[in-house]
């Protein structure tokens, strides 16, 4: 199988290597959208969440942060404790309200 350069980029160099990852409604997480929901009530820009979560020695990078609040990209369990750590935040309260998601 040849891969092009920019297929190449597209997988590794910005993480697009899910590869058959499962979706839901066309998202690959389901808390992104809270994840923004508290940076901007922190009044955190997606790069000082960077800098935090490097702090915790979580490496992200802001298109990272803007892949997940778009759910164009999935999380990790350290990555979804970091940022509860960020805001203060249990981990359970980034899953607050997703049961919307699941209706039929």
């Amino acid at each position: 199988m040849v891969v092009s350069q920019n297929n190449f980029y597209n997988k590794i160099i910005l993480g697009d290597n899910h590869m058959g990852a499962s979706k839901l409604n066309n998202q690959l997480n389901i808390i992104g959208k809270n994840i923004k929901s508290y940076r901007l009530k922190n009044k955190l820009s997606q790069n000082d969440v960077c800098c935090k979560m490097a702090l915790l020695g979580i490496s992200l990078y802001q298109y990272d942060i803007y892949r997940i609040e778009n759910g164009k990209r999935t999380i990790k369990d350290f990555e979804i404790y970091g940022f509860s750590k960020i805001f203060k935040i249990t981990p359970n309260e980034l899953f607050v309200g997703i049961e919307k998601n699941f209706e039929l």
